[in-house]
């Protein structure tokens, strides 16, 4: 596709955006991105207290982006069993308006995003989230109709969408929306008529090119003349992309990036400094909140999606992303976090020049939330084991969590697909990355290769000792399923039996069922919602 050059003097950012940085653009070859031959597959170092993730199966498991089999079997059962705090959620999730069969996708050829362009975006993450809750909802009640609903939403969108068009937002659009098309998508991929072959198009030539493009040139600026938020869009598209088409290289060059990328969305550069209090600063704090929110919650997102596939970035250079997601949760509840000043230079190669200062963490409101934290807080507590205070306790603030339309209006209440509470939730467990059992060890190795059969791969569908494998939650958990899950046993990766202070929240349960279906009943497509979590785009 063809990209306007649009030049522009970098401005205040403002709401709704995670910046205003535009310089001449130019499309690279995705290969550009990839290093030294092998060094994806390298050996990472980890402290020796975590359990090793194994070596990916051959093959990219399905489904096995931000959930497995494993996963969707473990939400239906919990759900049926009527087990606290995944009734909660699911409440959450069938109050959503989002969430219902008879939504209708109104798809567009061009899709706009920023300024001096005829901007349209909103339709495509309504109908992205619609398509996503619909899915989420088919596999924990296994009524069909909510899977007819997704898949109808995604053939409506791959049929007609050619294009991503606009400012240098349209690089936003292509990340965004693209990470979250495929994770919608995942979820129905084997659904009577979802048009497979079709999807995988337009995620390869709509939304993952843009993506590819930016991580290698950022759209014609310095390399810091972005904050990592930008770059994690990016690197989230390409990684989903690479594993929902089975795509090595793609997923290649997206690992590789959040290790030693040049932007400034690579995992040392967005979390630039160790502090002696084990809390590793987030660069974005000395920008604003709601920025830095949205940081934690792509990266996340960015590990998960990877560790379904059995490739280890939670714990990737000692747990630097524990570190700098308990920094963050400290300062949003209103904790005292050292900031090292810093200075990056911005504007456009071979163009205008400039500089801007943080020194200091920005002010932070208590009430601001994302529906980011369980997926993390579940990871490094109940995967891992380990001790994440800060993490423990605003992710009980923030449950229930919702997703896009429960946090306002704005493009910044969609940045993340949510549900939380429902889809990660789990007891504490010895299964690696990939669903593999696991044991201490000081290094993990990751591979990368895929296989044309990657639909039949095991590794995130794997269930640890005491459970039975599940690829798939379309259909009702049995009784044996359902009572071990409201036990607390029988399935991998499960629940909550450990009381940590976000089960505190397991006490909305009833609220959640009974007036958040009333608070949302009658609403139509295009009424008001909730309050903003920070706008942040």
């Amino acid at each position: 596709m063809h990209l306007q050059p649009h030049l522009t003097r970098t401005g205040q950012t403002g709401r709704g955006r995670i910046g205003r940085h535009e310089t001449g653009s130019h499309q690279i070859g995705r290969r550009g991105l990839l290093k030294a031959a092998g060094t994806a597959a390298g050996a990472v170092g980890v402290a020796a207290a975590l359990p090793a993730a194994p070596a990916a199966a051959v093959g990219y498991a399905h489904p096995g982006l931000l959930h497995t089999g494993a996963d969707l079997a473990r939400m239906a059962a919990k759900v049926k069993a009527g087990a606290a705090p995944w009734t909660a959620g699911y409440a959450r999730l069938t109050a959503n308006r989002h969430a219902q069969s008879g939504w209708t996708a109104n798809p567009q050829a061009t899709v706009y995003r920023g300024s001096g362009s005829p901007q349209n975006y909103t339709t495509l993450y309504n109908d992205l989230h619609a398509a996503y809750q619909n899915g989420l909802r088919f596999h924990v009640s296994g009524e069909s109709a909510y899977a007819d609903t997704a898949v109808a939403i995604l053939n409506a969108w791959s049929a007609k969408l050619t294009s991503l068009a606009g400012s240098a937002d349209r690089f936003l659009a292509a990340g965004l929306y693209g990470y979250q098309a495929a994770n919608a998508a995942e979820l129905v991929r084997d659904h009577t008529g979802f048009e497979l072959e079709r999807f995988r198009k337009m995620l390869t030539t709509v939304f993952s090119p843009l993506s590819e493009s930016f991580l290698v040139g950022h759209n014609g600026a310095v390399i810091t003349n972005y904050w990592p938020n930008w770059d994690l869009t990016a690197m989230a598209c390409v990684l989903a992309t690479g594993i929902f088409c089975d795509d090595r290289v793609r997923v290649e060059q997206a690992v590789e990036y959040f290790k030693s990328g040049s932007g400034l969305g690579a995992v040392k550069k967005a979390i630039p400094v160790v502090h002696d209090d084990g809390l590793a600063e987030w660069l974005e704090a000395g920008r604003d909140q709601g920025h830095a929110l949205l940081g934690v919650g792509l990266m996340g997102t960015f590990c998960e999606m990877a560790w379904n596939q059995g490739i280890d970035l939670y714990g990737y250079d000692d747990s630097r992303f524990l570190k700098g997601a308990q920094y963050v949760a400290k300062w949003s509840l209103g904790g005292d976090v050292a900031y090292t000043a810093n200075t990056r230079a911005k504007g456009a190669v071979g163009g205008w020049s400039g500089s801007e200062t943080a020194s200091g963490a920005a002010d932070v409101d208590p009430a601001m939330t994302r529906p980011i934290w369980a997926m993390i807080a579940n990871h490094y507590t109940k995967r891992r084991g380990l001790s994440a205070p800060y993490l423990t306790r605003v992710a009980a603030k923030a449950g229930p969590e919702g997703g896009g339309g429960d946090y306002g209006p704005n493009s910044g209440g969609y940045d993340q697909l949510g549900f939380g509470t429902l889809a990660f939730t789990r007891d504490r467990s010895t299964t690696g990355a990939g669903g593999a059992s696991t044991g201490p060890s000081s290094s993990v190795s990751s591979s990368l290769s895929p296989s044309p059969s990657a639909s039949g791969a095991a590794a995130s569908g794997a269930v640890a000792s005491g459970g039975s494998a599940a690829s798939s939650a379309s259909a009702a958990p049995t009784g044996t399923q359902a009572a071990a899950a409201k036990s607390g046993g029988g399935l991998a990766s499960t629940g909550s039996t450990d009381l940590v202070a976000w089960t505190a929240a397991t006490g909305l349960t009833a609220l959640a069922g009974g007036l958040l279906l009333l608070r949302r009943r009658g609403r139509t497509r295009d009424g008001a919602e909730g309050r903003t979590a920070g706008g942040a785009e």
